[in-house]
């Protein structure tokens, strides 16, 4: 053998020494149901679980190219076909992704967050509880209405996701017998400019609506850009959701009343290392009703200052 052979083959078993390292490492990922900033912080827990992981794991954090259900389905298979290990995973649709959800659930453990997909055979959900987030929601439209008569109109992106509908309910729980009446919810199925022109159409269209909700992250910053057009800032009351940096200069500057907040960084840090443990046979994270709530907070002007900061720590600034 020539000088030139010998060094092609031990580039050549290197080379395959590398892809067989690579592969003998637990493939961990995250998918979320549309891109948006809110991942941010999920995207900064699941780097933080992979620096406690070490080298023997590799975490992949994904985002569909669309929030539809057929491009996450189609995205899992991806990850499994590439060698995945467990995926955790936000439903843009539970109601239409049980089957394949359950093709998945068979072939690694699956794992929800954000909106569940109780019917399937998934393993746990680790995240909020809406019901409970959308009735502190509605606390504070209560508080915020201080007992005037208010008519209401929510802003959401999947009205059939779960995470919406639990909102919803909760909200509709905490206002009943209050002199609040949600009088509807438009859906925007995560289209941003659909989501404004939403607010728009209800302010030219619905004098009668005093006070608004954005259930998803991105609705509250669109509901600021259309009343601050419209020139009434402060004239509607509002309750957020989530931490959008428009959203919580919104609750400094008083023109929303206050935001409710979940932990989606706890989500991606905790979701990794639930999963690493089960794929070790460790399956004591996981509760017997399968549910695993991280709670949500409620940040106003006494608090917002001291959240932002927090927040700027948790993902490096």
């Amino acid at each position: 053998m020539n000088k030139a052979v010998g060094l092609a083959v031990t580039a050549m078993l290197a080379l395959g020494a590398m892809r067989a390292l690579a592969q003998d490492k637990i493939q961990l990922a995250f998918i979320v149901n549309a891109a948006s900033d809110f991942w941010k912080l999920s995207e900064a827990g699941v780097a933080k679980a992979q620096a406690e992981l070490g080298d023997g794991y590799e975490l992949h954090f994904r985002y569909p190219a669309q929030g539809t259900a057929a491009l996450q389905n189609a995205l899992m298979d991806d990850l499994v076909a590439a060698g995945t290990d467990a995926i955790m995973i936000s439903s843009a649709d539970p109601k239409n992704s049980t089957d394949a959800f359950n093709r998945i659930a068979g072939q690694i453990p699956l794992f929800t967050t954000d909106s569940d997909a109780p019917q399937s055979n998934r393993i746990a959900y680790l995240g909020s509880s809406n019901t409970l987030a959308g009735v502190q929601a509605g606390e504070e439209m209560v508080k915020a209405m201080k007992g005037g008569e208010g008519k209401c109109m929510g802003f959401v992106g999947f009205l059939d996701a779960d995470n919406a509908k639990e909102r919803i309910a909760g909200f509709k729980q905490a206002i009943d017998g209050q002199n609040i009446t949600l009088v509807d919810v438009r859906g925007d199925d995560v289209d941003f400019a659909r989501a404004r022109s939403n607010v728009d159409d209800v302010l030219a269209a619905m004098p009668e609506i005093n006070c608004m909700v954005g259930f998803y992250s991105y609705n509250p910053p669109k509901i600021y850009e259309a009343l601050q057009a419209a020139g009434k800032l402060g004239a509607i009351t509002v309750v957020a959701f989530d931490e959008d940096p428009v959203t919580l200069g919104a609750v400094k500057e008083g023109s929303f009343a206050s935001t409710v907040v979940q932990q989606p960084f706890e989500w991606g840090y905790q979701g990794m290392k639930l999963m690493a443990a089960y794929l070790t046979g460790d399956k004591s994270g996981v509760p017997a009703d399968g549910l695993i709530i991280v709670p949500t907070k409620v940040i106003d002007a006494s608090n917002v200052d001291q959240f932002s900061a927090d927040l700027k720590a948790m993902i490096g600034g």
